[in-house]
Order: structure tokens, then C-alpha cells, then sequence
């Protein structure tokens, strides 16, 4: 960590990857989730079918998006590190009359950490629920994506326990 607290910046202020070379390899799990609000009437028109629009299985291509993503975030994201994932999985679940909740679990053995990987993963399947439900309405809001749990290296995190 830099002397002003953020890990990317050098003393400088320039970008700078973080260099990791000297840490223990750990198991990291992160799991990120996202709120999407569809609106009733979306809610409705999806649950009643099936959960098909006519673009397809809307929560099954949206978990897809979300796991592929998590793969590609370091093309995504200028100084994260490539990581070799153990584990992504995308869960898509409604929890309300009028929104759905995107869950993104991600696991890795290595020496930098995967919340990067999930919070981008719970995007991108946010997003995609955007796009295969946005014929029905624009109106569709993507309210928060964050961070729930992650373990391994130097701190653990859990929302819940906030």
C-alpha cells in the first residue's frame, strides 16, 4: 500500500499494478450482488413464462454473461491482475415483485484477491438482464452492485456483519 492509502497510485500519482510477487498464495472467495429492478410488470410477464423472453432463458444467459465476465476482468480493467479462476458461479433469483438479485460467487488459490472478479461478474449479469428484458421497458434499474463476503489474504470482509 502506498504512503497515501491507495494501492494503484505510486508516490507519484501515476497508475502502478500492485505487485503481488511477495505474498502467500491463500484460497480468496469473493461473492458480489447486484439489485435490479424490473418493475412489475416485467417481474410478472417473465415469471409467468418461464423466465423467457425472446431473446431466451433470461436468468440462464444472464448467469453466463455474469461467469464469463469474471474471466475477462483483467481485460476489463486496467490493473487488475489475470487470475486463474477455481470457481465462478452467477445465482439469479427474484426477491420482490419487482426486482431481482444477481449473486456472484468467485474463487481462486493465489495471491490477490477475486472481489474485482465478482463484482464485475454481478455486472455484467445485471446488464444482461437489462438487455433481454429492455424490449418491455427502459425503465429498468440496476440500483447497487457490492461487495457481500471475501476471504483469504490479509482481511476478511462480510456486509452482513456491518
Amino acid at each position: 500500500m502506498s504512503e497515501h492509502g491507495f494501492s494503484h497510485i505510486s508516490k507519484d500519482g501515476e497508475p502502478s499494478m500492485v505487485d503481488v510477487g511477495d505474498k502467500k498464495v491463500t484460497d480468496r472467495i469473493a461473492i458480489a450482488r447486484a439489485i435490479v429492478e424490473l418493475g412489475n410488470e416485467i417481474v410478472r410477464e417473465i415469471t409467468d413464462n418461464g423466465f423467457q423472453t425472446k431473446k431466451g432463458p433470461v436468468f440462464q444467459v444472464a448467469s453466463l454473461a455474469g461467469i464469463m465476465a469474471t474471466k475477462r476482468t483483467s481485460d476489463l480493467i486496467p490493473l487488475c491482475h489475470p487470475l486463474a479462476l477455481n470457481k465462478a458461479d452467477v445465482d439469479i433469483k427474484i426477491i420482490s415483485d419487482t426486482e431481482a438479485q444477481v449473486d456472484c460467487l468467485v474463487k481462486t488459490s493465489g495471491k490477490t484477491g477475486v472481489e474485482m472478479e465478482a463484482l464485475t461478474g454481478a455486472t455484467v449479469a445485471a446488464l444482461t438482464i437489462y438487455d433481454m428484458c429492455k424490449a418491455m421497458s427502459h425503465e429498468i434499474k440496476i440500483k447497487e452492485v457490492k461487495l457481500i463476503h471475501k476471504s483469504g489474504g490479509k482481511k476478511d470482509y462480510n456486509a452482513e456483519e456491518k
